[in-house]
């Protein structure tokens, strides 16, 4: 059986980008013939203490024991017929371990899915931002057999160091993405988002566009959160939700219309859409930023909507709000271009000849 090594950050079901770049492949890959090797360093008990403010002490033996975990990991890595890198094998600005496991006869295929050679330091690790050095993702693409990207914008930037880039798209999986679920009030109208605590701060560019939604609907609409914190700060109304993998299906049913605001930068046109992936493959109506690969995947009032300036957001979430024919229609069409064009069954063997073309 040909054995992969799976060098990333986070245990299994934990983060979105590992879920959905490379945890879904796995079944398939393990159906043809594969052995995967989960290596994250940090555990379940880490995690809150890592992204949290200060606690350097904690977080100092965190790394530690990260460090020790992957100098155990160039010894598997010696018996693997590929090594797989989600965004970065160690957590600080050192390529170290990269280097070590590039010198293995054994190929290197390198993913990632955000502009991740930008600073983008957690909320809760801020002062700690000089020990990053974003910089490092070039070194990783040179030293890298293969570097998998989720978007052109990101190809760009990785075809300056390596030659061999492939766009594979951060895909969803449309057995799991089913609507299985009511919603609970009929009557009023969910908008919601969806997210981790390091893209909250999206989230809010949205507010003042929110809270003139609500002062013109009132009680017809209201607002749902769902990330992984119970903190909220902002001075919004929200039905804040506590993100879990087993009510996670349910949670996006409740929504009717998703958003996914972003920014106009340059670590934003790296993004791969997932969010608005999300709840078109459930059949949910979207509002979308015209930013990066979200101006590919919308159509604009076919299979969702872009909206750049605020006046054009409120717009079109009225639009939305007032017409549930429109919403059918949008997140009828939104769910059908993710089963053509960004769904597992759609790119399984385009993922799945690559791992052959570097395992044999």
């Amino acid at each position: 059986m040909k054995k992969i090594l799976a060098i990333v950050q986070h245990r299994k079901d934990r983060s979105p980008g590992q879920r959905f770049r490379f945890e879904h492949y796995i079944p398939i890959l393990e159906k043809n013939g594969y052995e995967i090797i989960f290596s994250n360093i940090i555990s379940e008990k880490d995690d809150e203490i890592f992204y949290s403010k200060r606690k350097y002490f904690k977080k100092l033996l965190i790394v530690i024991k990260a460090f020790a975990h992957r100098l155990k990991d160039i010894k598997t890595a010696k018996n693997c017929d590929i090594i797989f890198i989600y965004r970065e094998a160690f957590m600080l600005g050192a390529t170290y371990f990269e280097k070590r496991l590039s010198k293995l006869d054994v190929p290197i295929i390198f993913d990632f899915d955000d502009s991740i050679w930008l600073n983008d330091t957690s909320e809760g690790n801020q002062n700690l931002a000089w020990l990053k050095k974003p910089q490092k993702t070039a070194k990783i693409c040179k030293l890298s057999d293969l570097v998998i990207v989720g978007n052109h914008y990101l190809a760009n930037y990785a075809k300056q160091h390596n030659p061999n880039v492939e766009i594979i798209p951060t895909t969803i999986n449309t057995d799991y993405h089913k609507p299985e679920c009511n919603k609970i009030d009929s009557d009023r109208i969910c908008i919601g988002w969806t997210g981790t605590t390091t893209t909250l701060k999206h989230y809010y560019t949205a507010i003042p566009v929110l809270k003139k939604i609500k002062e013109k609907y009132g009680e017809k609409v209201y607002f749902k959160v769902i990330v992984n914190s119970k903190n909220w700060t902002q001075d919004l109304d929200v039905k804040l939700v506590n993100w879990t993998k087993e009510q996670e299906i349910e949670d996006l049913c409740e929504f009717d219309i998703g958003i996914m605001p972003l920014p106009d930068d340059e670590w934003s046109k790296g993004k791969c859409g997932f969010k608005g992936l999300q709840c078109m493959a459930l059949g949910i109506s979207v509002v979308m930023s015209p930013v990066g690969v979200n101006s590919e995947i919308i159509e604009n009032g076919v299979n969702g909507y872009l909206a750049e300036k605020n006046e054009v957001w409120f717009n079109y979430l009225c639009q939305l709000i007032e017409s549930s024919e429109l919403r059918k229609t949008i997140g009828n069409t939104a769910k059908k271009t993710v089963e053509e064009k960004y769904s597992v069954n759609v790119w399984e063997k385009r993922v799945l000849g690559l791992f052959e073309k570097y395992c044999s």
